[in-house]
C-alpha cells in the first residue's frame, strides 16, 4: 500500500515538473522592474557666476489706453448766468439772431453755420442757410431738431422760456449777453471763438479793431465842434418820430464820433420826441436809419414843421446802415468810422 503510494506520488510530481517546464518555455520572458532607473542630474552650476535676469519695474499701463479727447471740454457761463458745457467745440450752429450770424462769419466760424433766424442777412451767404424762423419771436423747433446742432446761439432777443423750450428737447444753447461797449463786444467775439475754436483769429481780429477805433479817436480830438444829432429809426407818425436815448450803442457811437444824442437825457433806451421838442432841441445833423424803408433826406421837407429844422435848412441829412450801429457784432466798428466821416468830414476827407 505504501509503495502503490509512493510510486503515484511520484508519477503525479514528474508530471508538475514537466508541465511547468513546458509552459516555461512557451511563454515570453518579462521582466518586471520594480525601481525606476536613476535620473541623471545636471552637473551643479557656480551661482556666483551666473547673474538674475535684470526685470525693469512697470510704471506705466501696459493695456491699450483708451483714446483721449484732443481737447478739453469748455465750459462759460452766459448771458443768464448758467454754466453751458460742451465737450469740444461746436461744429453745427445754429444762431437765433443776426448779430450772432455776424460774429460767427467774421471770427472765421461761417462754415460750421447750419440754420439761422429770418432776419441774419449778412454776410450775403447767410441767406442760402435754413431759417429757422424768428418772426414775431417765433421759432420751428422741428426744423431746429431735424437740422441736429451740437450749439444753439441765442441773444437777449430770446426769452428765457425759448431757451429751456430748446433744452428740453436735448439741445445745448449758449445765450450771448448785449454788450454795453465796445470792449465787453470783443468779449463776445472771444466768447464765441471759445465755442468754436476759432480763439486765434479771433484774437488778431480784436486786436485789429481796436487800431481802428484808436484811430477814430485820435482824430477826433481835433474836432472844433461837436454837433447836435437826431437819429431817427422809425417816422411812421412824422410828428411823434422814434429815436434812440441813453444806453444804445447808437446813443455810444454818436458820442464816439465827436456828436451830441440830444434825446440822450430823454428817459428810455428807445422813445418818440414830438415834432415840438424837437424842433426846441434843433438837431444840427439827422441820421436817417430807417433809409432801409424808403426814406430819402428830400421827404423831410415836405413833413408839417420840418423844413425849420437846422439840419433840414443846411442840408446835413445823412442815411446810414441802421445795422452798423444797432446789431451788437463786429461791424459797429464800421458804423463809428461812418458816423465820424458824416459828422466831421473835414477830419476825414481822405476816408
Amino acid at each position: 500500500m505504501s509503495t502503490k503510494l509512493t510510486s503515484t506520488t511520484i508519477l503525479l510530481i514528474t508530471m508538475l515538473a514537466l508541465s511547468i517546464c513546458i509552459f516555461s518555455a512557451c511563454s515570453p520572458q518579462v521582466q518586471i522592474t520594480t525601481d525606476p532607473p536613476p535620473t541623471e542630474l545636471p552637473e551643479p552650476t557656480d551661482s556666483a557666476a551666473v547673474k538674475p535676469t535684470e526685470v525693469e519695474p512697470t510704471t506705466e499701463v501696459t493695456e491699450t489706453p483708451l483714446a483721449q479727447p484732443t481737447q478739453e471740454q469748455i465750459t462759460i457761463v452766459d448771458g443768464l448766468d448758467r454754466e453751458v458745457t460742451l465737450v469740444e467745440p461746436a461744429e453745427m450752429v445754429v444762431s437765433l439772431a443776426p448779430s450772432n450770424t455776424e460774429i460767427l462769419f467774421t471770427i472765421g466760424a461761417g462754415e460750421q453755420v447750419i440754420g439761422r433766424d429770418e432776419f441774419s442777412d449778412y454776410p450775403s451767404q447767410v441767406t442760402h442757410l435754413p431759417s429757422v424762423g424768428g418772426g414775431f419771436g417765433d421759432y420751428n423747433l422741428e426744423t431746429i431738431v431735424n437740422l441736429e446742432p451740437d450749439l444753439v446761439l441765442a441773444a437777449e432777443i430770446n426769452t428765457p422760456e425759448q431757451v429751456k423750450a430748446l433744452e428740453d428737447l436735448g439741445i445745448t444753447v449758449f445765450l450771448l449777453a448785449n454788450p454795453n461797449s465796445l470792449d465787453e463786444m470783443y468779449e463776445n467775439l472771444l466768447t464765441i471763438a471759445d465755442l468754436t475754436a476759432h480763439v486765434s483769429e479771433t484774437e488778431d481780429l480784436v486786436e485789429a479793431l481796436r487800431s481802428r477805433v484808436s484811430k477814430v479817436e485820435s482824430a477826433i480830438e481835433s474836432a472844433e465842434d461837436q454837433p447836435t444829432v437826431f437819429y431817427e429809426l422809425d417816422a411812421t407818425d412824422p410828428s411823434a418820430p422814434w429815436t434812440a436815448g441813453s444806453s444804445t450803442f447808437i446813443d455810444t457811437l454818436i458820442t464816439m464820433a465827436g456828436g451830441e444824442n440830444i434825446a440822450s437825457d430823454m428817459e428810455g433806451q428807445y422813445l418818440q420826441i414830438s415834432i415840438e421838442e424837437l424842433l426846441i432841441r434843433d438837431p444840427q445833423v439827422i441820421l436817417l436809419g430807417d433809409a432801409a424803408y424808403g426814406i430819402t433826406p428830400e421827404s423831410l421837407v415836405d413833413r408839417t414843421g420840418w423844413s425849420n429844422i437846422s439840419a433840414v435848412v443846411n442840408e446835413r441829412i445823412y442815411t446810414i446802415d441802421d445795422n452798423l450801429v444797432s446789431r451788437p457784432g463786429p461791424r459797429l466798428v464800421d458804423g463809428l468810422e461812418q458816423l465820424a466821416s458824416l459828422l466831421h468830414p473835414e477830419l476825414f476827407a481822405d476816408n
